[in-house]
């Protein structure tokens, strides 16, 4: 039997996708808000295409700060900015 791959909902869009494809974001049990590239970091997570398109609308709308009910930094979105546009380019 194949493997079943879980969906979620990105924050920004509302549009539903396998995990594989969004980005996770989470604010860990001691209040940092970062980046989980493999999915597995304890914590509360927000779930957000790999798109600069769907960043930018999560933070224009406040929808990533109030999904993991925490303040996002600039660092982190800069980071994601730049992991998303390079991702883009690379296909």
């Amino acid at each position: 039997m194949p493997k079943k791959i879980p969906i979620r909902q990105c924050v920004a869009c509302r549009e539903h996708r396998e995990k594989p494809q969004l980005a996770r974001i989470v604010r860990t049990p001691d209040g940092r808000v970062v980046y989980d590239g493999r999915g597995k970091i304890p914590g509360r997570g927000a779930y957000i295409c790999r798109s600069v398109a769907c960043l930018e609308k999560a933070v224009r709308s406040r929808a990533l700060s109030r999904a993991l009910e925490a303040e996002v930094g600039e660092e982190l979105l800069a980071g994601l900015r730049r992991q998303m546009e390079e991702e883009s380019r690379d296909g």
